[in-house]
C-alpha cells in the first residue's frame, strides 16, 4: 500500500496530507427519500466511472431517508454517509467531510442530471479548475423539467444579482451538478446548511478568486411521483437574502451614499429658498427637513456596511479587503473624532445663529421658514457629527485585533 505524504497545496495556503491510494474522483448526491431514483443515478454514474476508466468512489450523503434509499444505494455499491443534520447544504457539506476523492462531483439523485455524462467536469477538474459549473441554460431543458418562474424569473434573476453583487462568471448560479477540487473545498469553508449553500459555494469561490469554469449541461424531468423538496419562493428569498447578506456594499453602503447624496444635493438646493415645480407646487422647508433626515439614515446605512465587513473578516466570512485596510488606516480614530467634532462644532454655531437671530426681535414672532433653515441644518450637523465620534470608536472598537 502507498504510504500518505505531506505536500504544498496548489494554493499555497499551507501543507496537507495525501493518500495516494485514494480516489480521484467522488461522485456525490444528497438524499432524502429518493428511492425511487436513486438506483438509475448510481448506475448511470457507475457507467460513466467504468467508461473513462476513473479510480473512483460514489457517496450518498443521506439526510434521513425513511423509504429505504439507504439500503437500495448500498446494494448498487455506494457508500452512505448518514447525515443527522436536516438541509441540503448540510447533507453535501458532511458528504463531502465523508468522501475521499481528490475531485467531487455533486449532483441531486432525482435523475434530473445525466451521471453518466460527467466527461466535460472531470476534463476541466484535470486542467486545473477549481469549481466547474454545470450550465443549464447554454445546454438544455426538456420540457417541464424546470417550472416557468425558476426558469424565467428566479434563476436568471438570482443569477443576474450574483454577478452584479460579486463579478461573479457563473451564469447558471443555481445549477444542481457541479465539481471541485477537495482543497479547493477547505478553503472556501462553506457554513450554510439550507439551499443557499449553492449561491454559497459559487461566491465564496468568486471571492477567493480561484478558477472557475462552465459546461454546458441537460435538466431533465425528475423521475419521482412526488412533489421536490424545492419550494420556490422560500427558497429563492434565502437566496436573495443570503447574497445581500454577504455583499455589505450593495445591502448599505450603496444605498446609504446614493441617499446622502441626493440628501445633500436637495437640502443644499432648499437652504437658497423654495424649488418651484411648478406655478402652484414648490418644495420648501419641510422637503428640507426630510432631506437632511435622508443624510442621517444614509450615513447609518454608510457605516453598517463597515460594521459587517468588520465582523465577516473577524469571522472568516469574507476574505480580506485591502482596499479597505487601506481606508482605515487614512481614516482612522483620530480623523473620525476631528471630523465629527468639527462638524458638531458647526452645529452649535448654527444653533447659536439662530438664537442670535431671535433676540434681535426680543425673542418674539419669527419668520418660521427662515429659522428652520437655519435650524435643520444646525440640528443634522450635531447629529452626524455625534454619529461620526460614536461610529469612529466603534469601528475602533470592533476593529481591535485580538491576541
Amino acid at each position: 500500500m502507498t504510504e500518505p505524504s505531506i505536500e504544498n497545496d496548489r494554493h499555497g495556503t499551507g501543507q496537507r496530507l495525501v493518500d495516494h491510494s485514494a480516489p480521484e474522483l467522488t461522485v456525490l448526491m444528497p438524499c432524502l427519500n429518493e428511492a425511487q431514483t436513486i438506483g438509475v443515478c448510481i448506475r448511470k454514474a457507475r457507467a460513466c466511472i467504468d467508461r473513462l476508466g476513473l479510480n473512483a468512489e460514489i457517496v450518498i450523503a443521506d439526510n434521513g431517508s425513511t423509504d429505504g434509499s439507504q439500503e437500495i444505494a448500498e446494494r448498487e455499491g455506494a457508500r452512505v454517509v448518514a447525515v443527522p443534520e436536516r438541509g441540503y447544504g448540510a447533507a453535501l457539506y458532511h458528504g463531502v467531510l465523508g468522501s475521499r476523492g481528490r475531485y467531487i462531483i455533486m449532483g441531486d439523485a432525482d435523475d434530473s442530471y445525466d451521471f453518466s455524462r460527467l466527461d466535460p467536469f472531470v476534463e476541466k477538474l484535470r486542467q486545473g479548475h477549481d469549481l466547474v459549473m454545470g450550465n443549464r441554460f447554454s445546454g438544455s431543458i426538456a420540457e417541464g423539467a424546470m417550472p416557468w418562474k425558476n426558469r424565467y424569473i428566479g434563476n436568471p434573476g438570482l443569477s443576474f444579482i450574483g454577478r452584479l453583487f460579486f463579478r461573479c462568471p457563473v451564469a447558471d448560479f443555481h445549477c444542481g451538478i457541479r465539481g471541485f477540487s477537495r482543497t479547493a473545498f477547505d478553503r472556501m469553508d462553506l457554513q450554510t446548511t439550507g439551499m443557499e449553500f449553492a449561491s454559497e459555494m459559487v461566491i465564496k469561490a468568486t471571492l477567493l478568486r480561484m478558477r472557475m469554469a462552465e459546461v454546458p449541461t441537460t435538466l431533465s424531468r425528475d423521475g419521482r411521483n412526488r412533489p421536490p423538496h424545492l419550494r420556490p419562493w422560500r427558497d429563492g428569498w434565502r437566496h436573495l437574502r443570503f447574497m445581500l447578506l454577504y455583499s455589505p456594499r450593495w445591502l448599505f453602503l450603496y444605498p446609504g451614499m446614493l441617499l446622502m447624496v441626493i440628501g445633500l444635493l436637495l437640502g443644499g438646493r432648499l437652504l437658497s429658498g423654495p424649488l418651484m415645480l411648478s406655478e402652484t407646487v414648490g418644495l420648501d422647508v419641510h422637503t428640507l427637513l426630510f432631506a437632511f433626515a435622508g443624510v442621517l439614515v444614509g450615513f447609518q446605512a454608510v457605516a453598517f456596511s463597515f460594521f459587517a465587513r468588520i465582523y465577516a473578516f473577524e469571522e472568516g466570512l469574507l476574505p480580506s479587503d485591502k482596499a479597505l485596510e487601506r481606508l482605515f488606516k487614512t481614516f482612522n480614530l483620530e480623523v473620525g473624532l476631528a471630523t465629527g467634532g468639527l462638524l458638531f462644532f458647526l452645529g452649535i454655531a448654527g444653533a447659536a445663529y439662530a438664537v442670535v437671530q431671535w433676540s434681535k426681535v426680543g425673542f418674539g414672532q419669527l419668520d418660521a421658514r427662515e429659522v428652520l433653515r437655519t435650524a435643520i441644518p444646525a440640528a443634522t450637523a450635531i447629529c452626524l457629527g455625534g454619529q461620526i465620534v460614536l461610529t469612529s470608536f466603534l469601528l475602533s472598537f470592533v476593529g481591535l485585533r485580538k491576541r
